[in-house]
Parts: C-alpha cells; sequence; structure tokens
C-alpha cells in the first residue's frame, strides 16, 4: 500500500491565518490518522509580494499550535529543497516539456496589449475577457506567429511567458474527497501563465511538480483552491503523471460570526477576537495583531476549536487531546458548507482547558504576569490562589485581573456594594468581628466560618448585613470565590490588618 504523504504549502505573503492553521491541522491529523508523513514546503515563487518575517511567523505559529513536521525547511529530508525558491531550476524543463508537446506555448503579448485585448472584448459584449482558445488566435505567441519569428523574439531576449493551451470545450472530472464529483468544462478556464517572465514558475505548475516529485498522495487544501483544481488535473495529464495525480479534498471556509462571508483580519478587528495563532507586527505600518497565543489562549484549546470548524466526530465529545483527534479524525466527516466562527464558543473551549490543567501548571504561567507586575510570590501559595480562582476564570490572566488582591491590599473599594450594605454601625460590627477573629489560634478556613456564624447568632445579625463588608474590607470587591478560603490564604495577620484599613477609609 502506498504510503500517505500529505503537505501544508503556505505562501511567506503575510501571517498566518486561522484558516490556513486549520489546513495544516488536517493535514497533520490526517498524516497521523493513516501512518503518514507531514510536509511543510514554502511557497515562495512570487516575489512580489514576499513579506519580510512572514515565514519565521508560520514556523512558530506552527509550532505553538503542536503541528509537527516529518519534512521540511527546518528539519529537512530526502525530496528537498522544500522552498519554491530554493527549486527554481527544476520547473523550466517541466514548462519547457509541455511547449515541445503542443499543451503550452510562448506568449510575448505587453501589459499594454494585454489590456488592448481586454477592452476589445468588452465593447464586444464579452463580460469576463480571457486569454483562452479563441482569444489566443489574435495575440503575441507561439501558436499565432511562425517559428522563425518565435526563434527570432527568444533570441532578441524579448520577454515571454509560458501559458498552458487549454482545450475547448472539454470536461474535467475531479472525485473530490470533501465535495464528491466536480466537473468543470474547458471553456470556463483560460490560458494560465505557469512560467512567468522573470524565471519563476507560477503557483500551478511549481505546485503540481513539487507534489510528484515529493510523492504527495494527497492534497488536502482550503475551498479558495477548488476552481485552480481541473487546471491542475490538466498538468498531471499533460505531464504523463495521470497515474501519480493525488486525490484531492478541499474543505470548507471559515465564515464570519454571522455566516455572511468569510471570516478576515478586518472582522477579527471590528468584533474585538484575534484571526492570527501569534501576535504579527506588520513590517511595513508596524501595526500590531493580536493573536490568539499573547491572548491567553491554550494551544490545545485554540486546535480543538480549529478541528470543529468544518469537521465533526459524529458524537457528543466537544474536547478532544490531540493524540485523540488524530484517532478520530477522518475527511468523511468534513462537511461541504462553510463553518462559522463562533468566538464565545472559542472562549469555551479555553475555559475548560484551564480547568482541566492543575493548580501548579496554572500557578507558573500565572507567575509570569505576577513578575511583570512586580510581584514575588512563593509557587505554593500561587498554586493554592489559582484553586480558588481556576472555576470562575476563562484565561490565566483572569486570575490576577480578578484576584489581586489574593497579591495586595485593595486600593479601591467597590462603590456599589459601599451604598447598598456599608451602613452607619458596619465599621462598629466589623471592629467587633475582628476581636472574635484576633482570637482565632489555627487560622483555617473552617475555623473563621465557625467563628463568623457565631458572632451572627450571637449578636442576631443576618449574613447579608455583615458578610459583604467583611468581603469588602479583604478584596475591595461585591463578590468572589470562598471569603473564609480567602482569609485563610492571606493569613491572620494580613486580614486584621485590612479590615483595619477599610474601617479607616471606607466612608458612608
Amino acid at each position: 500500500m502506498t504510503k500517505v504523504r500529505v503537505r501544508f504549502a503556505p505562501s511567506p505573503t503575510g501571517p498566518l491565518h486561522i484558516g490556513g492553521v486549520r489546513t495544516a491541522l488536517y493535514n497533520y491529523l490526517f498524516a497521523k490518522k493513516h501512518n503518514g508523513n507531514l510536509i511543510l514546503r514554502i511557497e515562495d515563487t512570487d516575489q512580489s509580494r514576499y513579506v519580510d518575517g512572514a515565514e519565521e511567523y508560520i514556523v512558530n505559529s506552527l509550532q505553538w499550535c503542536g503541528i509537527k513536521f516529518d519534512e521540511g525547511p527546518i528539519n529537512g529530508g530526502d525530496f528537498g529543497p522544500y522552498k519554491q525558491s530554493q527549486r527554481k531550476d527544476i520547473y523550466k524543463k517541466y514548462a519547457e516539456f509541455l511547449v515541445d508537446n503542443d499543451k503550452a506555448y510562448y506568449a510575448f503579448d505587453t501589459k499594454e496589449e494585454l489590456e488592448e485585448m481586454r477592452v476589445r472584448m468588452k465593447k464586444a459584449g464579452v463580460a469576463s475577457p480571457q486569454y483562452n482558445s479563441i482569444t489566443r488566435e489574435s495575440m503575441h505567441n507561439s501558436i499565432s506567429l511562425s517559428e522563425d519569428e518565435v526563434q527570432k523574439r527568444i533570441q532578441e531576449n524579448q520577454k515571454y511567458v509560458i501559458r498552458l493551451k487549454i482545450p475547448r470545450n472539454e470536461e474535467v472530472k475531479i472525485n473530490d474527497l470533501v465535495r464528491g464529483w466536480v466537473v468543470v468544462n474547458t471553456n470556463n478556464i483560460d490560458d494560465k501563465v505557469i512560467f512567468k517572465s522573470d524565471g519563476m514558475p507560477t503557483y500551478h505548475l511549481a505546485n503540481v511538480v513539487d507534489d510528484y516529485l515529493m510523492k504527495i498522495t494527497h492534497v488536502i487544501r482550503g475551498e479558495e483552491w477548488l476552481p485552480s483544481a481541473p487546471l491542475h488535473v490538466l498538468l498531471y495529464k499533460y505531464l504523463g503523471w495521470e497515474s501519480k495525480q493525488p486525490k484531492f479534498a478541499h474543505l470548507p471556509l471559515i465564515l464570519k460570526p454571522d455566516g455572511n462571508g468569510k471570516l478576515s483580519k478586518r472582522d477579527g478587528d471590528r468584533l474585538g477576537f484575534p484571526v492570527f495563532p501569534l501576535n504579527w507586527t506588520n513590517p511595513e505600518t508596524k501595526e500590531i495583531s493580536l493573536g490568539y497565543k499573547e491572548g491567553g489562549y491554550f494551544p490545545e484549546a485554540f486546535i480543538n476549536m480549529l478541528a470543529f470548524l468544518g469537521w465533526n466526530p459524529g458524537t457528543p465529545q466537544e474536547l478532544f487531546s490531540l493524540n485523540e483527534l488524530c484517532k478520530t479524525f477522518s475527511l468523511e466527516r468534513v462537511g461541504r458548507s462553510g463553518a462559522k466562527f463562533d468566538f464565545d464558543k472559542t472562549k469555551w473551549y479555553n475555559q475548560q482547558y484551564l480547568r482541566s490543567k492543575t493548580k501548579t501548571e496554572l500557578a507558573e504561567i500565572l507567575q509570569v504576569l505576577l513578575k511583570e507586575n512586580n510581584i514575588n510570590a512563593d509557587i505554593n501559595y500561587v498554586a493554592s490562589v489559582c484553586e480558588q480562582l481556576k472555576e470562575r476564570a476563562t484565561f490565566v490572566k483572569d486570575m490576577w485581573d480578578e484576584g489581586k488582591y489574593f497579591f495586595q491590599q485593595p486600593r479601591l473599594y467597590d462603590e456599589k456594594t459601599i451604598r447598598k450594605k456599608w451602613k452607619d454601625n458596619t465599621h462598629v460590627i466589623l471592629n467587633e468581628l475582628r476581636l472574635e477573629i484576633s482570637k482565632i489560634e489555627k487560622f483555617t478556613s473552617e475555623e473563621i466560618e465557625n467563628v463568623f456564624k457565631q458572632f451572627l447568632e450571637r449578636n442576631k445579625i443576618k449574613m447579608g448585613v455583615l458578610l459583604p463588608a467583611f468581603r469588602l474590607s479583604l478584596t475591595g470587591l461585591g463578590m468572589g470565590p470562598s471569603l473564609f478560603n480567602i482569609a485563610e490564604l492571606i493569613g491572620k495577620k494580613e486580614t486584621l490588618s485590612r479590615i483595619d484599613i477599610a474601617i479607616k477609609k471606607i466612608k458612608k
């Protein structure tokens, strides 16, 4: 049986969108499910659109996601180089082979001549002018020109491209693993440029040649490449590689939250969520786009969320480790229709993964935030704090934002709680409670709670009268986790000190 070989082939023309990460993920899951190999190939043939830092960004993003490649620019392999710009000497002979076999031709047309053709065709009532089997006869190429004229132009170093000679009125059939049979008439395909005047192949030729030479068995890519698939099928046929043609699977689009169109960076900016895995700094404008990593997301949550954008396991299970996804994933359960992006669901995934982590794992992450805020705390204490806050948090940073009182005295007190719960005699009652608390020898949450309840019972005070004021004193907030656990964690001395400060500071 042929070994499964799939590839993820991004272009370094900008940051890696979450749609690209999902494509890489599905390729990874498919490869691992079938004990195959995953290849990373950088498709940088379009040097005019190359963006500095984009290639490094792609590699770093995939590493953060935990998507590992068996071959690629970093770890090498038997089918390299894995950058198309380093393979440019490979492609010319295949383009020339197609010319020699009457499947492609030289085209010498200038930009001005191409524009004149478009204008002429539009005047003739053609809505979408194409360079095709009809218009090629009136243009300057090796079909319309004599052989002598063609050779003369080449010897004079006139610029030319090589175009694929698309036949007229033929059906190209593709059995797509996601969409089923796709049939396209060649009258809807123009004579695409496959080799540019700068000596570089276009995506179409390089893509097919590289997939063949790297023995790719399955091409799993985004829906936006579906219109190009018939062209690629023709290239395999014309190059004599039909028996080696990979199987195609075109993945559904990731849609805007309202389902109206493809998700873009603009949507993320407008609605306040990331569309990139890592922070991206535009090299020209220096504008920073927030990434999921810097936004506080766990890579496991990010990957789990992406897996469900277009695929479902057919069971109620929603939380999957990467290993579980590898075992469960199948292209048969990838949908044809676009998948709406749900940012609230994305946050839910992160919350679930946060809750699944140990208090020590969370403490190690939280300590980084604490140090950034000039707070040095014992790891065991931080772990105990995390245990109190993890059920209420979506991100680790929430534990700092909502739990500062564990590490420093309140600087402000919630005004709403003061208005509703701090009465004229509250400071007197609170001071009496302080006296009782000061007598506690074993300062545990259980003992603090017992003393507090006995104090209420003895003085015939309702819980709702004193508890908010006690909480306000310790945390500055009107709500939060168990107050008695908080008191135990910050300790007796700190608890008494905070009550004293609150009595002095809070005025009705």
